[in-house]
C-alpha cells in the first residue's frame, strides 16, 4: 500500500513540473500518416488510430512472448508468487524486479507516445485513464496479459456503445460497473487463475 501511495505522489508531483514547465495547454504531434485513411466498404480507419493499435497489440504480443518463453520472464512472473523459490532457482528477486519495473517503465512510454498520437494531451491527462486502467487489469485478470486485452477491447466496445445510446458521462459508471461484477462473479477476473 505504501507502494501504490508514493506513486500517486509521485505521479501529482510530476504534474505539477509538467504544468509549470509547459503549461496547461494541449499539445499535439503531427506524424507522417496521420491523414491517412483506410476505405474499407462502409467503414473508414483512419491511421492515426490504425498504426497505434496494430502497434500496440504487437507490443503485448512481443511482452506475453518474452514472460512466457524466456527464464527472466518466468522469473518476472514468479517473484509475485514466492521469493523465496525464485532464490532456490538462483535468481536474485531484487534484480528480477528491477528488470520488471524497467519494463513497466518502457511499455508505458511506448503507451504514452501512441496516446499522443491519437488525442491532444496536456499534463493530467493520465487521471482520466487511471481509473480505467485498473478496471481493465482487474477484469482480465492481474497476471494474465491475453485476459487483459480482451478485457480492454470489451471495455472499450461496453463504453462506446454506453456514450452512443444514453450518453458520455455514463461510460465510466459502466466501467465500474463491469469491475464490481467482475468482482462479485469471478474475482481472478476473466483469464485469471
Amino acid at each position: 500500500m505504501r507502494g501504490l501511495a508514493f506513486f500517486f505522489g509521485l505521479l501529482f508531483i510530476t504534474e505539477v513540473m509538467l504544468i509549470l514547465v509547459f503549461g496547461v495547454d494541449y499539445r499535439y504531434v503531427q506524424a507522417a500518416y496521420i491523414e491517412y485513411t483506410w476505405h474499407i466498404g462502409f467503414m473508414d480507419l483512419p491511421f492515426r488510430m490504425v498504426i497505434p493499435c496494430v502497434m500496440s497489440l504487437l507490443m503485448v504480443g512481443l511482452l506475453q512472448l518474452y514472460l512466457s518463453r524466456t527464464f527472466t520472464g518466468r522469473a518476472i512472473m514468479a517473484v509475485s508468487q514466492d521469493q523465496l523459490a525464485l532464490q532456490l532457482m538462483a535468481a536474485d528477486p531484487i534484480k528480477i524486479k528491477r528488470i520488471a519495473f524497467a519494463i513497466s517503465i518502457a511499455t508505458a512510454s511506448l503507451a504514452g507516445a501512441f496516446l499522443i498520437i491519437i488525442q491532444p494531451v496536456e499534463p493530467s491527462v493520465g487521471r482520466e485513464y487511471i481509473g480505467r486502467v485498473f478496471a481493465i487489469c482487474v477484469l482480465g485478470g492481474l497476471q494474465s496479459l491475453p485476459g487483459t486485452v480482451i478485457a480492454a477491447m470489451l471495455l472499450g466496445v461496453v463504453e462506446s456503445l454506453t456514450a452512443t445510446f444514453s450518453g458520455p458521462s455514463w461510460a465510466p459508471a459502466v466501467s465500474f460497473g463491469f469491475l464490481l461484477l467482475t468482482l462479485a462473479f469471478r474475482p481472478a477476473g476473466l483469464l485469471g487463475r
